[in-house]
């Protein structure tokens, strides 16, 4: 699956993941949700910042997820917080279960994007950074910028 297709439309994204984990494993899902959830999404009502992946009785789960009230919902709306459920098929959950087992690993979302109108989510086994993990990110993210601008000042005086 590559989400550069016309089908695909990213709504949210956490972009301190990839500075406070190594992300190893990817995997893709749908999330149970209900109709004035999907509306307040379309919205843009979202955030999955600081939401993470549990594992609870062989089945999977996005918490922390907020997905805020949508704007022409009636007297019956939904839950901003709730728990929901991911729908994968029952080989995936095992892999997925065997995988965390391991100490220090955790499912941590990184994407949640439209397809073909039903919302997906995209997220990964995850291994924590250590400081000194997170400090050399930072050294090489600064590096590739400086390096990125001499080259375009250099390109910029040789035409």
């Amino acid at each position: 699956m590559s989400l550069n297709d016309n089908s695909v439309k990213v709504i949210a994204t956490n972009k301190k993941a990839s500075f406070l984990y190594n992300l190893l494993t990817p995997y893709n899902s749908g999330i149970s949700l209900k109709g004035s959830e999907v509306k307040a999404i379309r919205e843009n009502k979202i955030n999955i910042k600081d939401s993470y992946i549990i594992v609870r009785k062989n089945e999977i789960y996005i918490i922390g997820m907020y997905i805020g009230e949508y704007s022409h919902s009636g007297y019956s709306g939904h839950v901003p917080l709730r728990d929901r459920k991911l729908l994968l098929h029952r080989q995936e959950i095992n892999k997925i279960i065997k995988e965390v087992k391991d100490v220090g690993k955790t499912l941590i979302p990184t994407k949640l994007f439209f397809k073909n109108g039903k919302v997906k989510v995209t997220f990964y086994v995850s291994k924590g950074k250590k400081v000194f993990d997170k400090r050399q990110t930072k050294k090489d993210k600064d590096i590739k910028r400086d390096i990125d601008r001499e080259m375009k000042r250099w390109f910029n005086d040789f035409i």
